[in-house]
């Protein structure tokens, strides 16, 4: 990959004239910052190729590390994030989960209050999330109204909610299914090439 003289200083590395992005370890042809009469020599463009080489991978890794300071963009520093936050690690989940558990760990820092554990139930879920009160019974429920069936990862949105709500409130949660007059102009036919956990969250055509 070639960069032209006339946007060294002004174009980042990565980008290319017109926006577009180049592979992450893209090689600086160093050539082309040289004067012409340096060209034609095997000896400057070995050596010119090799630093172009170093100065790319070098980039790249810095562009890499300074993503970790982000949880949606980390990666291998999930772990650090983890960590300050008191998380339990298992590098074995999908980094989406980990950054679920994360983002919900941000938004529930501080007094917990209704809005808190919809903002945190929405991290794990995506979709629109209601809680109801229940102040005479010390408890609430957490109403999934956005999503049908049940989200992923409710294992780890019940031990983030276990680890932000008030230690006396106990809690439920509710799941939003398909009911019988949603399914439509669906006949008995199509009906029965569906499973029944198909059925429960069918949006309709």
């Amino acid at each position: 990959m070639s960069y032209g003289m006339a946007v060294y200083g002004e174009q980042g590395y990565g980008e290319e004239a017109d926006g577009g992005e180049v592979a992450p370890h893209a090689e600086i042809d160093l050539m082309n910052y040289l004067p012409p009469f340096y060209h034609p020599i095997l000896e400057m463009q070995v050596i010119q190729n090799q630093l172009g080489g170093e100065i790319g991978k070098q980039s790249a890794d810095v562009e890499e590390a300074f993503e970790q300071y982000f949880v949606r963009s980390a990666t291998w520093g999930l772990a650090r994030w983890e960590k300050v936050l008191g998380l339990g690690s298992d590098s074995s989940l999908p980094d989406a989960r980990r950054r679920e558990s994360i983002i919900a760990k941000l938004r529930g820092a501080g007094t917990t209050t209704k809005a808190k554990i919809i903002q945190t139930a929405f991290a794990f879920s995506g979709g629109e999330v209601n809680v109801i009160e229940y102040p005479a019974e010390s408890r609430f429920e957490v109403v999934f109204v956005g999503t049908k069936g049940i989200p992923p990862n409710m294992a780890g949105f019940i031990r983030m909610l276990e680890d932000i709500k008030p230690a006396h409130l106990a809690f439920s949660l509710k799941y939003t299914y398909t009911v019988w007059n949603q399914i439509g102009t669906m006949n008995w036919q199509q009906a029965k090439s569906k499973t029944w956990s198909e059925l429960r969250v069918y949006e309709g055509e």
